[in-house]
């Protein structure tokens, strides 16, 4: 379990990260013709959930591998659970329900993680 366990932890970090650092570093300008929902949203707000996304990719990973705060871990993952509500519910607003399974199965591994470090 220990080690299925982190394989999704690393999967999801590194999805979390990529998409994360892509809102927080690039223009909204450059990223709206990627992701319309941006069109939603301030700059300040794409790049404050880029920010999360970030944090959270990092503390799905760090606390459980040095032993630091492994509290730490399970609460990332409720943390980008709530982040992935966020998302089902702004694609259903902009009548993007094509799109849902993405947030939906992140939200599940997310779950995942959640529990079995818990």
């Amino acid at each position: 379990m220990n080690v299925f366990l982190w394989i999704v932890q690393i999967l999801l970090a590194l999805a979390f990260l990529g998409a994360g650092l892509m809102k927080a570093t690039r223009p909204k300008s450059t990223l709206q013709s990627q992701m319309a929902w941006v069109d939603s949203f301030s700059d300040g707000q794409v790049k404050a959930i880029g920010a999360v996304e970030v944090l959270g990719a990092l503390g799905l990973v760090l606390p459980w591998a040095t032993g630091i705060a492994t509290v730490l871990t399970p609460l990332a993952a409720v943390g980008l659970m709530i982040v992935m509500v966020g998302a089902a519910v702004t694609h259903l607003r902009r009548k993007e329900a094509k799109l849902l399974p993405v947030p939906a199965v992140l939200f599940v591994l997310a779950a995942i993680v959640a529990i079995g470090r818990f």
